[in-house]
């Protein structure tokens, strides 16, 4: 087990500002005592786009310099392309399929294992059935291509921030209908506290299947 911290304190998103290179914020974090990174699939750190394989090399470099391992990625859903793998968009569906296998193959490059699997948000005018039933196809379009970089998905609840993947249920529903053996679950202490929930719950509801953990105060 790592303990490791998420660039999104550091980065451009969801918001601009504080915003740092990596490599300030890699020796900031192995100075604290951290032995693993989360990093957020964005500008400035590492938005697949702008991330050639030169700059993949001095990343990897980067972490081995500071003893940290990239523990895991996680995508960034939102802003102009909207990355919304639930849209009733049929562009926006698949260029946020796009992105999450640009987050693998970048993932797995960097040396990471895991990445965060955001189901999306129901838009307006469509009904819960359309939604999930996008998201899932797009996680199991992911999870086949995930299994071949030696990726693992972990489908997160959301509530404080969406309105389709919010609970326990739901994480494990979609689980279960996927069916994937790369695709597990995770929790994150601000949505269980956000939905009034017991985080230690999670735990024992998602058992041998929990291998991430998100640990942050109401007031992230």
């Amino acid at each position: 087990m790592k303990l490791a911290f998420n660039t999104w304190v550091y980065s451009s998103f969801p918001v601009w500002v504080p915003s740092y290179p990596l490599e300030e914020v890699v020796p900031r974090l192995a100075a604290i005592g951290y032995d693993g990174i989360e990093m957020g699939a964005a500008s400035p750190h590492a938005f697949p786009d702008y991330t050639s394989a030169q700059r993949r090399r001095e990343i990897r470099q980067l972490f081995e310099r500071n003893n940290i391992a990239l523990v895991s990625m996680l995508p960034a859903p939102g802003g102009g392309p909207g990355f919304n793998v639930a849209s009733p968009i049929p562009e926006e569906r698949a260029g946020a399929i796009d992105q999450y296998k640009k987050v693998v193959t970048l993932c797995a490059e960097l040396g990471g294992k895991i990445i965060l699997y955001v189901a999306g948000w129901q838009v307006f005018g469509t009904t819960r059935d359309q939604a999930w039933g996008w998201s899932r196809a797009a996680l199991e379009e992911v999870a086949r291509f995930a299994e071949t970089h030696g990726i693992t998905m972990c489908i997160e609840p959301t509530s404080a921030d969406s309105n389709l993947i919010d609970s326990a249920d739901d994480a494990l529903k979609l689980q279960a209908e996927v069916g994937a053996s790369n695709v597990k679950l995770m929790f994150d202490t601000y949505h269980t506290i956000y939905r009034n929930e017991v985080a230690t719950d999670y735990v024992h509801r998602f058992g041998k299947e929990l291998v991430h953990i998100h640990l942050a105060d109401s007031n992230r």
